[in-house]
């Protein structure tokens, strides 16, 4: 068996092939559209520097490259090809890693090797960087079109009003939208200030509605954050929770998360009764799912302010998120359960979770089919809701199957959380229960059905 070793005549242009070697030519390249019909157009860039290939593999990340220019190991483009004497080509480092195991075959073929040279394979290299330098061209010129759209929007919004100012902010809403280079140009000519200044208690659901589309795709650094905070903003941005198409509720929701991540946020801002209940008419809306997630997202931000979770129990959003509970994916689930755990630490919400006739039923039904945090989080609630009135509670959890699940989690390999939690309800379910009811209760056959 070869060993292998560096070749002198490793670095040879063209490639030593065989039968099956991917030798190329650049003119039947270009004839048969490998490079697009380029020729060797795209070899250099700006001021004629020459275009460095692994950057462009790199920002370009395409989906689709032809076949011939990836590498059978890693399955990436390759920037270095070699070939072997079985004819194969891969990118040198992959192959080299390869002998280095102490493989002396082809990857490809598993043909031992009767020649240990590998050669470098120039006219596929050329290949390779005429393809991607053309289109690495063809993205920094996009890019440059697109910026340059976004600043003239940016000085049209200076000039137009009216129903001209909408469509102004509905085409600068797609480019920034599709472009994350625009929105960055956006910045830089503090495009945020003035597109900002365009909401207030005057602005219309119209022009309302594509800045905050625009913005919520902005990076808004803390000055902007503070000034969107204000009263007639934040007033207008509820107004279109309430009223909007559910584009603009989302785009309202996942704003206003965007704002409570500033640090000198007051939860005042959002104690608002009107905010709340566009919030819980957001995620029961069937009609529209896709708004259930954002919406869920941002109550569960703002149950995290404790001066605010009374307000969320006074607009029944404890009943509500308990009935959504059986019909939510695993996502949204575990939000609604979060939000519900968090509501417990208020008197009043633990009374309404308490009061609610479908909390233990529903929260009992789910325990051992979802996740292990979902369970935890589930566990936690029905613990503070026995405590509350443990003899009614308990009997109520131990008739819905309770026991039966618990017993089972105790004995399963679920995490010492779970297992705790279980623990801790189970004792407080068979000091609060007879000791015969108990008992059949737990029969395993009620967990199965």
């Amino acid at each position: 068996m070869p060993m292998y070793k560096h070749s002198k005549r490793d670095g040879i242009l063209g490639c030593d092939g065989g039968a099956d070697s991917l030798v190329l030519d650049l003119d039947t390249a270009v004839k048969d559209g490998v490079l697009g019909g380029c020729g060797n157009a795209g070899f250099c860039g700006v001021a004629g520097k020459k275009l460095d290939l692994c950057k462009m593999v790199e920002e370009l990340n395409l989906r689709e490259v032809p076949d011939v220019f990836i590498c059978p190991i890693s399955l990436e483009p390759m920037q270095d090809p070699v070939t072997l004497c079985t004819g194969q080509t891969y990118e040198r480092s992959n192959i080299l890693k390869w002998f280095s195991l102490g493989h002396y075959t082809c990857p490809t073929t598993m043909q031992e090797l009767w020649d240990d040279t590998i050669t470098s394979n120039a006219t596929l290299y050329q290949l390779i960087y005429a393809w991607f330098s053309q289109r690495y061209l063809q993205m920094k010129k996009k890019s440059e079109d697109v910026e340059e759209r976004a600043s003239e929007y940016l000085a049209t919004l200076k000039k137009v009003k009216g129903q001209a100012r909408v469509q102004v902010l509905k085409e600068l809403k797609q480019v920034v939208a599709a472009h994350a280079n625009a929105g960055n140009r956006v910045v830089n000519e503090g495009g945020v200030a003035l597109i900002s200044s365009l909401l207030g208690p005057f602005t219309s659901h119209a022009v309302g509605s594509e800045v905050v589309a625009i913005l919520v795709n902005l990076h808004l650094d803390s000055e902007s954050k503070l000034n969107l905070i204000e009263p007639a903003k934040i007033s207008l941005m509820v107004d279109m929770l309430n009223e909007g198409s559910i584009s603009t509720k989302i785009n309202c929701t996942q704003l206003l998360q965007t704002l409570m991540d500033e640090k000198d946020f007051q939860a005042e801002v959002i104690s608002s009764h009107r905010l709340l209940v566009a919030l819980m008419r957001l995620v029961r809306d069937r009609r529209n799912p896709s708004g259930i997630f954002p919406g869920l997202s941002l109550l569960r931000m703002i149950s995290l302010h404790a001066e605010v979770r009374n307000l969320i129990v006074a607009v029944g959003a404890v009943q509500q998120l308990v009935e959504m509970l059986p019909n939510l994916s695993s996502e949204c689930l575990e939000i609604a359960l979060i939000i519900l755990d968090t509501l417990t630490t208020s008197p009043e919400g633990s009374i309404a979770l308490k009061d609610c006739s479908k909390t233990i039923p529903n929260l009992v039904r789910l325990l051992m089919k979802v996740s292990e945090s979902s369970m935890q989080f589930a566990l936690s609630i029905l613990l503070a809701v026995c405590n509350l009135s443990p003899e009614e509670c308990s009997s109520i959890a131990v008739d819905a199957g309770l026991a039966a699940k618990l017993l089972l989690l105790i004995q399963s390999g679920c995490n010492p959380v779970v297992k705790q939690k279980s623990a801790e309800l189970l004792k407080l379910c068979s000091l609060n229960c007879a000791d015969t009811i108990f008992i059949s209760k737990c029969k395993l056959t009620r967990t199965t059905q």
